[in-house]
């Protein structure tokens, strides 16, 4: 099983390859199909939109909470295209890992002049 800081590593770096391609301004969605096909194109198990339930009291919620992309059944990819990320940002993306049982998030904010700029990792410590 591939080391998973190798995974958000080669994430990142096709990440700053569409990033570079297409600057920051466009829909979040630009970003998404992008990625999505670097990653694919990498021969990266890649799932766009990937349903998460909420289960609660034992029972699973029709919420439809979804993430942006799954990577390798590993790592959650959330995108935003904003002019900064806030605690808002962090929080929905730690939410989403504790409900896929996932321990490590990429929070990707292409609007801004260097992707560097965007990238926060998160980690569920309570994996």
């Amino acid at each position: 099983m591939p080391n998973p800081n190798d995974i958000t590593r080669e994430i990142i770096e096709c990440a700053i390859k569409v990033h570079t391609a297409l600057g920051p301004g466009m829909l979040e969605s630009a970003y998404q199909e992008c990625l999505y096909y670097e990653l694919k194109k990498q021969g990266y198990k890649v799932e766009k939109e990937k349903e998460l339930p909420l289960i609660y009291d034992e029972v699973k919620m029709p919420c439809g909470y979804r993430v942006d992309l799954l990577v390798d059944n590993t790592i959650i990819v959330e995108l935003k295209a904003v002019s900064e990320l806030n605690n808002l940002h962090t929080a929905q993306l730690l939410s989403y890992l504790k409900m896929a049982d996932k321990k490590i998030g990429l929070l990707l904010n292409f609007n801004v002049t260097f992707l560097k700029d965007g990238i926060k990792r998160i980690v569920n410590n309570y994996y």
